[in-house]
């Protein structure tokens, strides 16, 4: 069929054409954050999933629908390596113009901006990676002595006190925010913590790998009360139904049951692998029925795109090491598997695995469900690992 008209939207936080199977959830956190800005008791979230389940997507609409309710948004995406107040420097700048513009401002929004000004020159001494060249001015002695938990407590109050006076809320969105520095994240719990106390509508909605509820606690005990941690996983069988179905009966396309039997075995209904499947059996289509036929052709075109891409990026970025360890968890088939398995396949003692084991729970690769357990962040990885590496060798 026509590929001008592909409605499928494969890609790295690409809004697919229907959203389906999460609106629950959109409204949970529409709830919560209403409830922050009317300074009513709140929770924030941590929103958890493997890779393709859709969590960037979904941080993005909720954001997307909290600036249109008034809100005043911040939203970044933690890189590897990247300082907490050099990913948030900019956009609390932006966040506070926006507003000392809204009607009725008080000094306090101008303050705010002033502790701001303090906050990154303080930061500039501490974090190298702080480059940010506009002079906010001073509020002296206000988040400016250079302990990031003493100084982000304060920049947030402050920020808190001049969204209240303006009846709104500071909502800010972190994605892949398992990548902040511990102790930065522990700094990040405190400061919103604290803003809880005193009633203060500053709100955070973060998203990240499984491994973000444990990071949470060991930050802060009280982490595990401060915030809400829906597990983004994927689809409902209706849900990846209605995903595939939707957009393309808006141009009179269908999908008969065994092509549906078909995509959704094969993808285990991941909302990436659903659009990735989508846009194939557009492809492969002749007619506007698409058939099991037209679904098993995408099928072979859908995972070679994959491993030249999705999975291949994270395949480039491993040590020889890292590749056998991971090629091992594969050779044990489907997860979790304990420490001592992976290491008597890779005929190693469990010690001299650990700390291979550690740079790939660093890098995002695995997580540990629970104590000594190892799964794949990316679904369907084990598989693409035996096509990549079809024997595992042994140094």
């Amino acid at each position: 069929m026509d590929p001008r008209l592909n409605p499928y939207a494969p890609g790295a936080g690409t809004p697919p054409p229907e959203l389906a199977g999460r609106d629950e959830l959109i409204e949970k956190v529409s709830i919560q954050l209403d409830r922050c800005r009317n300074g009513l008791s709140f929770r924030g979230f941590l929103l958890v999933g493997l890779r393709g389940v859709g969590k960037t997507v979904l941080l993005t609409r909720m954001a997307q629908n909290a600036e249109a309710d008034g809100f005043i948004v911040v939203s970044v995406e933690t890189p590897e390596k990247r300082s907490l107040p050099a990913l948030l420097i900019p956009s609390l700048r932006t966040a506070l113009l926006k507003l000392d513009l809204i009607a009725n401002a008080s000094d306090l929004g101008k303050k705010a901006l002033r502790v701001l000004g303090g906050f990154v020159h303080a930061m500039k001494v501490k974090y190298q990676d702080v480059e940010f060249g506009v002079d906010l001015g001073k509020e002296l002695g206000i988040a400016d002595s250079g302990d990031l938990e003493s100084d982000l407590t304060a920049l947030f109050l402050e920020i808190g006190r001049a969204a209240k006076a303006k009846k709104t809320a500071l909502a800010i969105f972190i994605d892949e925010i398992q990548y902040i520095d511990e102790d930065q994240f522990a700094a990040l719990i405190m400061a919103l913590h604290k803003c809880t106390q005193y009633q203060l509508p500053v709100a955070l909605v973060g998203a990240g790998l499984p491994q973000l509820i444990g990071q949470a606690g060991r930050a802060k005990s009280y982490a595990e009360r401060l915030f809400e941690y829906p597990q983004v996983g994927p689809l409902t069988k209706e849900a990846a139904r209605k995903a595939l179905e939707a957009p393309a009966s808006k141009l009179h396309v269908t999908f008969d049951e065994k092509a549906l039997d078909e995509i959704l075995h094969q993808t285990e209904c991941y909302p990436y692998f659903l659009q990735e499947w989508g846009k194939y059996s557009w492809q492969c289509a002749t007619h506007p029925t698409i058939n099991e036929t037209d679904a098993k052709t995408a099928t072979a075109l859908a995972i070679s795109e994959l491993d030249a891409s999705f999975f291949r990026v994270r395949f480039d970025r491993l040590t020889p090491s890292e590749k056998r360890y991971l090629r091992a968890i594969a050779e044990l088939g489907p997860g979790p598997h304990r420490s001592g398995d992976i290491a008597y396949v890779l005929r190693k003692e469990v010690n001299s695995v650990a700390p291979t084991r550690a740079t790939l729970i660093a890098k995002g690769m695995i997580y540990s469900p629970s104590h000594g357990d190892n799964h794949f962040t990316v679904p369907l990885f084990g598989e693409y690992m035996k096509r990549v590496m079809p024997v595992l060798e042994y140094p």
